[in-house]
């Protein structure tokens, strides 16, 4: 089976079932006939922008944010504002703590916002580490992103 067909299976499985680990995804998929690895299940989630997000059932589920629309910057935002512990600053570096498995998800996010005043950006199993231009700016970045939580 190709690519495409395989990562659109992957889609409506996580759609229709939670799924936490890399591992049951490859056996969702080995019982519906795709000949799959779990290096396979890694890219093929790399490529499609999985998150982790809380499940219902689980205590994590993969989830898809595969558009640049509204509907998926509202999601994003509910991600956020789930996954964020606390936002504190020092000097120029805002850190960002998240739940497990969580920091990049809060770090997709900040990225979307295209701040000017952010550098650049490091997240971490439950950390994203922000670096600012200025002392000044951190705090009031750090303020902003508080909003959303």
């Amino acid at each position: 089976m190709h690519r495409n067909a395989r990562q659109q299976k992957i889609l409506e499985i996580i759609a229709n079932k939670e799924i936490d680990t890399q591992e049951e995804l490859c056996a969702e998929l080995n019982k519906l006939n795709f000949n799959v690895t779990q290096a396979t299940i890694s890219r093929d989630i790399k490529e499609l922008k999985l998150y982790k997000i809380s499940g219902n059932t689980k205590k994590y589920k993969y989830a898809c944010l595969e558009s640049d629309d509204d509907s998926v910057r509202g999601k994003m935002k509910t991600l956020f504002r789930e996954c964020v512990q606390a936002i504190n600053y020092a000097n120029n570096i805002i850190v960002i703590k998240t739940m497990r498995g969580n920091g990049s998800t809060a770090g997709i996010f900040v990225d979307s916002l295209q701040l000017k005043e952010i550098i650049g950006s490091v997240a971490g199993d439950d950390t994203l580490l922000i670096v600012v231009d200025s002392n000044d700016n951190a705090k009031l970045i750090a303020e902003k992103l508080k909003e959303f939580i």
